[in-house]
Parts: structure tokens; C-alpha cells; sequence
């Protein structure tokens, strides 16, 4: 079965990567005062500068798509992010709007460590060995596919603001969660919560094992074995370098960091959290922020008051979100204008159907 589809996809043409910068902006801002409110570009904050910059809205994945579904005279949605956010914001939207991704390239390593296949046979052991005590969660960073899969067996979607929130609605309906696919994220927020690690299991849905020490029926929150290869990045010997170096620099990392990073730091949130904890810092405040590179140098300079700087400085830019650049979105726009629009995501009815009662049941409790 399919569970998407994709239209017209095809390689960057090489006239657009023979442009110059003024030539693609020129065409990005012909294109936008051309259709006018019937175009809707959502921007991610991991976005490199030179897309951003042309984006209607800021925001995470969750806000763009449900700012997607309000803008009610926009026929077509270019999403500046990844694969996985086209899909929420397709799922979101009405019949007639249209969701396009400027690069399929652009997909999300997290959300790929859980597929579908993965997850069906992992559930199928789970269910024999623990019977129906389980209930399932997933991350918005997950395909349509497993949210789809939470949805039809009862479970919700979270973000890392409402993570908390949704894992103690959980358990008043079950004994147990299974957490997809962010081993982290679900491992920090349990914790926060007042759950042991030594009631905590990982799923590793390559050998198809529960790995645990101790007695099964302890068990409260199984972990997939995924994450961002981002925050996976950041470690305990850059908290202590910065420690070393700036004793009176604030730690603020995003809560897809390891439990041991995130423990050893001052503050720990959602991208949202992150970017108004420094809003609201006073001038002179020092800081080592841990999360993407491109959101964290776009802080430094809108924040030139405070001394800003990554809590780990060899990192990268999330890769695959930087594979949506300015030539992708000059080519993806002049398409549409041009009648031949390309990276149509449509999720498939079934699958939006499910994966959206998922996001209901969250949307409804946050």
C-alpha cells in the first residue's frame, strides 16, 4: 500500500543551480507577490538563513501545520522543512490545499528509524508478552504511517512542549507506554515525571529485542531505540568544557539530548522554550545553547546583548533539513506559477485518517 504520493518529483533543473542569489530571491519574491495569500510558505527554525528569510511563519513542525490548516484562502503550502512536517500539515489541511516539499531529499533520520514494518512486529511481541497494558506514543517527528498506527490502537501524538502532559494522560489509560521513535525525549520526560530509569526499556527494533535489566512486570515506559542525530552530538564533555571555560554561562539544551546531557545542564525544552528563555534573559547573560547549529547562530545574532554559543562548536547543521536551500525553493514557487508544480505530498485517506484521530487526541488535551 501506499502511503504517500508523490507528483512530478524530479531533480533540481541546472538552470537554477547556474543562478545567481539575486536571481533565484527575485524569483521567490515575483512568485509570492504574484499569488499573494494563495501561497503559504511555513518555515522550520533549523532552516538556513537564505530560505527563512522568505518564510510567512516561523515556527516547529506542529505550529507550521496548524498554521497551514488556518490560512484559509492558500492553495498551496511550500513547506520549508522536512518530509514528515508536509505530511502533518497535509493531513491537517482541507481537500483543495495542496502541501508541497521543495527537495524530497529533505526527510528526518529520527522519524526513519521507526518504520512501519518495524513498529507492527515490535507491537505484535509486546502485545504477547505484556497483553493489552500498553498504550502507544509517538513524537510529531514520525511519519504519517506511525502516526497512523498510534492512532488506530488508541494512543496520541506529543511534542516536547506536551510531552509531559500526554505521557500522564497516557497512564490513566494503561499501565504501560511505548514511546516512538525518540528513545530521549521519552526517557528525559518519564524521568522529569518521577518514573526510574530502572523501570525503563528500549525496544531495538533491529534485533527485535526488549532490552532490560530487572523484572519485565516493572516495566512502565518502553523506549524505541531512535534519535536525532543532531542532539545525540552533544555530550557530558562539552557541558564540562563549558563549565571549565564559562563557570557562569546557563546550559539550555533541548530534550532530544541524552539523559546524561540534559541532567548536566541548567534548562531543558522544546525549541520554543529554548528560543524564549533567551528572549527573556537579561543583557550580559552568557549562554551555551544545545540544539541545531542554524537556529542557535540565527539566536547569536538576534541577540547580540548576550554572549550565545553552541554548546558543542564543531557541530553541524541538521543535514537533511539544510538540503531545502534557495535554489530548491525558487524552482518549487516558478513550478507552481508555471503549471507544473512539483513534490506534491498527499498522504493516503486511510492513513491520514488514523494518523489524525492521533493528533486529536493530543490536540484536545493540549
Amino acid at each position: 500500500m501506499n502511503l504517500f504520493e508523490t507528483i512530478n518529483q524530479t531533480t533540481l533543473p541546472d538552470s537554477y543551480k547556474n543562478m545567481s542569489i539575486e536571481q533565484l530571491e527575485d524569483i521567490v519574491r515575483r512568485v509570492k507577490a504574484e499569488m499573494g495569500n494563495r501561497l503559504f510558505i511555513p518555515g522550520h527554525h533549523y532552516q538556513k538563513d537564505e530560505v527563512i528569510q522568505f518564510a510567512d511563519a516561523r515556527g516547529d513542525s506542529l505550529k507550521l501545520a496548524q498554521m497551514s490548516a488556518h490560512q484559509h484562502e492558500a492553495e498551496a503550502i511550500v513547506f520549508c522543512g522536512v518530509h514528515f512536517m508536509a505530511e502533518t500539515a497535509d493531513i491537517l489541511t482541507r481537500e483543495d490545499q495542496h502541501v508541497y516539499l521543495p527537495d524530497m531529499r529533505a526527510g528526518c533520520s529520527m522519524a526513519d528509524m521507526a518504520n512501519i514494518q518495524q513498529t507492527e512486529k515490535a507491537w505484535e511481541k509486546l502485545i504477547s508478552r505484556f497483553d493489552d497494558t500498553i498504550l502507544p506514543l509517538t513524537y510529531v517527528n514520525s511519519t504519517a504511517a506511525i502516526k497512523a498506527f498510534v492512532g488506530k490502537h488508541g494512543g496520541a501524538t506529543v511534542t516536547s512542549s506536551n510531552a509531559e502532559a500526554m505521557i500522564k494522560w497516557a497512564f490513566t489509560q494503561k499501565q504501560r507506554i511505548l514511546f516512538l521513535p525518540d528513545q530521549h525525549l521519552g526517557r528525559n520526560t518519564a524521568y522529569e515525571l518521577g518514573i526510574p530509569l530502572d523501570q525503563m526499556a528500549v525496544w531495538d527494533p533491529i534485533v527485535e529485542e526488549l532490552i532490560h535489566e530487572g523484572p519485565a512486570e516493572d516495566i512502565q515506559v518502553i523506549l524505541w531505540k531512535g534519535h536525532c542525530s543532531v542532539h545525540e552530538n552533544f555530550t557530558t564533555a562539552n557541558v564540562a568544557q563549558v563549565r571549565s571555560e564559562h563557570p557562569e554561562m546557563n546550559i539550555i539544551v533541548h530534550p532530544e539530548c541524552s539523559r546524561e546531557v540534559v541532567e548536566r545542564s541548567d534548562y531543558s525544552g522544546s525549541t520554543n522554550y529554548i528560543i524564549e528563555k533567551i528572549e527573556q534573559a537579561p543583557p550580559g547573560s552568557e549562554w551555551a545553547i544545545g540544539t541545531e547549529m542554524n537556529l542557535v547562530n540565527r539566536i547569536i545574532q538576534e541577540h547580540p546583548e548576550q554572549t550565545i554559543l553552541s554548546l558543542n562548536p564543531r557541530m553541524c547543521p541538521c543535514l537533511t533539513m539544510n538540503r531545502i536551500d534557495l535554489p530548491h525553493l525558487a524552482w518549487a514557487l516558478e513550478s507552481l506559477t508555471g503549471g507544473n508544480p512539483q513534490n506534491l505530498i498527499k498522504v493516503e485517506d486511510s492513513t491520514a485518517h488514523y494518523a489524525k484521530q492521533a493528533l486529536d487526541r493530543m490536540l484536545e488535551r493540549s
